[in-house]
Formats: C-alpha cells, sequence, structure tokens
C-alpha cells in the first residue's frame, strides 16, 4: 500500500525544508521569449529579468502603513492574488478546448474531440470547467482591486506570460504562464482524504499512498498539445483522464491554503476574504474529485515522449480507493485524545506558502518559467508565512 508521495505536515512538499529560488528551478528551463509589460490595476508588485528592488519594498511598506493593513495580512492577499492569476491560466486553457465557448470566459474556439473524452467522465464537464474558470478569474480580480483600494502593491505577473501553450483546433494559441503539458501529479489527497486514521497535521512523515502512481513519476500532458494527440482515442482519454485527476489535485491546494492563511490574519474584514474564497475551492474539489472516480480504466503510451500511464479500475479498490467516497471521512484533529472529526487537511499554517510554490513547482506546472519568475514566487511566499496574527 505504500508509494511515494508527498505528505509532509502541511500536505503541499516532498520534504520540509523549502527550497530557495535556486532549487525551485529544477524542473524549469527558461524560456527564450521576451518579458511583456502589460498593466494590471494599477501599481503592482512584478519583477523583469532582474529582482525587486529595496526601493519598490520600502514603498510597498509606506503603502501598507498608510493604508490601514497589516504587512501580513496584505502579503497573505498578494500571495493568495498571485496563486489566484496562475490558476487562472491554465483554466482558461482547459477552457479554450474543453469548455463553454461565450463571452462571460473568451479565449478559444473549443476543440470537440477533447471535450468528447473529457465527458465520457461527465456530460457537464464542458460547464464544470467554464464555471470554475469564471470562479477563479473573479478571485484575482477581487484580491487585486482589494488591495488597490486599501493603496496596497497589487501582483502582476504578466511579464512572465512566455509559454507556449497547445496549437491543437480551439486554442487561442496566447502564451501563458503554466505548462500543461508535462505535468506529474501526486495523487496522495485521494487517500489522505478517505483514511480515517491519519492526518498530515498530526502525522508529517506517514506516506498517503497514490491512487494513479504512473502519474507521480514522469510527465504527462493534460491537453492535446497538437491536433496529432487527438488522432488515438484511447491516448486522447487517457490526456482527458490526466486533466480529470489535476483539477482536485489543484483544487484540493487551495482547500487547504485559504483555512491555513486565515489563522495568521489579523484584520477581520481580511479573514473574512479568506474564509470566504476558501469554502469555493472546497466546492470545486468536491466537484472534481467526484468527476475524477469517473475516468475509465486504460492504460496509454504518450506517442512523443514514450512515457506510459494506467488508471486503474476504482470501482472495486476498497474503502481507501473507492470512487464514489467523496465526504471526507472523520480524521484525528488536533489531539489524538479527542473524537475525530470530518474536517479540511491539511490545515497547518507553517510554511503553508513555500510549500504550495514548491508543490506547483514539482507538478511541473512552471516549466519553462524564468528565474526572475520563482524569486518573485518565493519573496510574495516568504512574505506570507512571516505573517503573524495581531501583526
Amino acid at each position: 500500500m505504500k508509494t511515494t508521495s508527498a505528505a509532509t505536515t502541511n500536505g503541499f512538499g516532498k520534504n520540509q525544508s523549502y527550497p530557495q529560488a535556486e532549487n525551485l528551478e529544477e524542473r524549469a528551463k527558461p524560456s527564450k521569449g521576451s518579458l511583456s509589460r502589460r498593466s494590471f490595476l494599477g501599481k503592482s508588485l512584478a519583477v523583469g529579468a532582474g529582482t525587486i528592488g529595496a526601493g519598490l519594498l520600502t514603498s510597498i511598506r509606506t503603502a501598507e502603513a498608510s493604508g490601514g493593513l497589516t504587512p501580513g495580512d496584505a502579503a497573505l492577499l498578494r500571495f493568495a492574488a498571485a496563486a489566484e492569476i496562475l490558476e487562472t491560466d491554465f483554466w482558461v486553457q482547459y477552457n479554450e478546448l474543453g469548455g463553454i465557448q461565450d463571452s462571460e470566459v473568451p479565449g478559444g474556439s473549443g476543440n470537440s474531440a477533447y471535450t468528447d473524452a473529457l465527458e465520457v467522465l461527465d456530460e457537464d464537464m464542458a460547464v464544470y470547467i467554464h464555471d470554475n474558470t469564471d470562479d477563479e478569474f473573479t478571485h484575482q480580480n477581487f484580491l487585486n482591486a482589494y488591495l488597490a483600494s486599501k493603496g496596497m502593491a497589487t501582483v502582476n505577473l504578466e511579464p512572465f506570460r512566455t509559454l507556449p501553450g497547445s496549437t491543437a483546433t480551439g486554442s487561442s494559441g496566447k502564451l501563458r504562464l503554466t505548462n500543461l503539458t508535462q505535468l506529474t501529479l501526486d495523487t496522495s489527497w485521494w487517500t489522505r482524504y478517505r483514511d480515517d486514521s491519519h492526518n498530515p497535521d498530526l502525522d508529517p512523515n506517514f506516506i498517503f499512498p497514490q491512487v494513479v502512481p504512473t502519474l507521480a513519476v514522469n510527465q504527462h500532458t493534460a491537453i492535446p498539445r497538437t491536433d496529432a494527440d487527438t488522432t488515438d482515442p484511447n491516448f486522447l482519454q487517457a490526456i482527458a483522464n490526466t486533466a480529470a485527476f489535476h483539477f482536485p489535485t489543484i483544487e484540493q491546494g487551495g482547500n487547504s491554503l485559504y483555512p491555513s492563511m486565515a489563522l495568521r490574519a489579523t484584520s477581520t474584514e481580511v479573514l473574512r476574504i479568506l474564509i470566504s474564497i476558501g469554502p469555493t475551492e472546497t466546492m470545486h474539489f468536491q466537484t472534481w474529485q467526484d468527476k475524477a472516480g469517473n475516468a475509465p480504466a486504460l492504460t496509454a503510451v504518450d506517442p512523443v515522449t514514450g512515457v506510459s500511464v494506467t488508471f486503474p479500475d476504482l470501482s472495486g479498490g476498497g474503502e481507501l480507493f473507492q470512487n464514489n467516497l467523496i465526504m471526507p471521512e472523520p480524521c484525528p484533529f488536533l489531539s489524538r485524545t479527542l473524537p475525530v472529526c470530518s474536517i479540511i487537511r491539511p490545515t497547518e499554517t507553517k510554511g503553508i506558502a513555500m510549500g504550495v510554490v514548491k508543490f506547483l513547482t514539482d507538478m511541473g506546472l512552471f516549466i519553462g518559467q524564468s528565474p526572475a519568475f520563482f524569486a518573485l514566487l518565493n519573496q510574495l511566499a516568504k512574505a506570507a508565512d512571516a505573517a503573524r496574527h495581531g501583526g
């Protein structure tokens, strides 16, 4: 039962000593593309080819002091905004190819073959993808607008929109912030939420089994890279299955991130923001883990990379792998001397932001990004992790 997973005190990384920017770059080859300089919601916290200077940091602290938010609260919201911008970027890619195409979520024109493969899991997948994408747009826009309304620096990641995306029919062909074609997915969240004896907050060294072990090794595409990826129905279904497991893998991260950060907030309004956005991530997670459970069992080999992936039949895998158990099993919480409780897990707040950066980097989501991109993410994460309730 024990396979390699990424369980830690906060559930986001493979070890508890979070690397600096240069270590995070090991999974990413810097892009050769030029950096665009589009503005976003007024004052912004961003870097190009260099790093953030002391002068900018000083002006940020001055703005925070005059705006009424503690530096910690502003840092929490900036990290959340960065996470939502990145999340919006890859949901847009999914929506362009497999979601509902309308003016509410503009972009691509849809890929009928990919959409059909996704609908094998649920006939409403296109609607769910569309609505999830729309939600993430509102989160990123609200968080940056709120920061701006308080006179705070916002987050602008547009200079890092340099990664090529899919060229398959339906894609807008725009440059991206994230890479959906070289993913390595930690699917131990599946068993973590079905295990009634362990909680990563209390059992940081316990290894939760992967539900799809082959996704946890090598690199897999979750979208058709070109139209050639849509010609083999079995491989195309493997791509759709990979997407189906990527959806909840991402959303369970937000599911834990928001309550973890809320524990460090000082302002009641910032606390309200965090505990109001967080539950929508939980709604996304529960929806997507239900759909992932419908992924058809198959084995496929990527014709480009030669990497094999196997999706097991989860219909008779026992309680730890059962595909229709989507409510979190009660587990130990706070202390083993207390009764078990059905909860979000993990919610350990220590190192949560740096853990998220490592989690997303290990996933392969940022392959191709520049050193400056990782430097910015590290700075945002460190500032969020330094926040303390009460300032």
